[in-house]
């Protein structure tokens, strides 16, 4: 059992969660919890490594969890205290499993038909909701523009739930977006435009594009979109917040398409 937190294994977990340089190189990151277990073992990859505690393991619902993941993971999972779990977690409440797991995006489809586009998106909250909210609408992939967090920051994978292992998430700059996207058309979600977002034919290959709450869409992101679209609201309210935003104009696409 690892019970000091100077343990390399404990740092290097630390490190991962702590360095988005650091999780880079090494094409790693930090999944926490029993739902991610569940989704990790259900998408059949394979952890680099696994972390629990005695509790969580002699859980007769886990066992069957961990079982697959040690099958998948090709190696023995490795038994920490509680107090060495809280060092690693990112979390107030350490949950009894910890797993490392490889960075591997999931590869982009050929002919997309519905793509979000997220600019400058800086809140690890929103971006993790706005991955959940994405696979569950049905979209193809979803792409971060420059100046977005790290999809793989711990709180982005929290919020994520999984969605990171379910859907293409990549990083690209405007000109990798620009050829992923050529054969959509493409719209900028702003608080002011002439189309409802409930008038576009979202049936045809489609790109969203979500600016930050802060700054809207950046000039590079008019650039590229086609034509503006708006959520009308009423009560005076300036804007929604970006993640809902996303999830409206998302599953109004979604309503279409089905």
């Amino acid at each position: 059992m690892i019970s000091s937190v100077s343990n390399p294994k404990v740092k290097y977990v630390t490190r991962l969660q702590n360095d988005r340089r650091f999780r880079q190189r090494e094409r790693a990151f930090v999944a926490e919890g029993s739902r991610w277990a569940m989704d990790v073992a259900a998408m059949q990859a394979a952890p680099l490594s696994i972390f629990v505690t005695e509790d969580w393991r002699n859980t007769a619902v886990h066992t069957d969890i961990l079982s697959q993941l040690e099958v998948l993971a090709q190696r023995p999972s490795l038994l920490v205290t509680p107090q060495v779990m809280a060092a690693m977690s990112d979390t107030t409440t350490p949950p009894g499993i910890l797993l490392v797991l490889p960075i591997q995006p999931r590869p982009l489809p050929a002919h997309p038909s519905l793509i979000l586009i997220l600019d400058g998106i800086g809140t690890p909250g929103n971006l993790g909701t706005m991955l959940r909210t994405a696979a569950a609408a049905g979209a193809d992939a979803v792409l971060l523009a420059p100046g977005c967090v790290d999809a793989y920051n711990p709180k982005v994978v929290r919020g994520s739930m999984g969605a990171l292992l379910r859907l293409p998430v990549q990083a690209l700059s405007w000109a990798e977006i620009e050829e992923v996207v050529r054969d959509t058309a493409v719209y900028t979600a702003v608080i002011d435009a002439d189309t409802d977002y409930t008038q576009v034919d979202w049936q045809r290959p489609s790109s969203l594009i979500i600016g930050s709450e802060a700054h809207g869409v950046s000039p590079a992101a008019n650039q590229l979109a086609g034509s503006a679209i708006t959520i009308p609201m009423h009560a005076a309210t300036e804007s929604l917040n970006a993640a809902v935003a996303a999830g409206v104009i998302l599953f109004e696409a979604a309503r279409q398409r089905e």
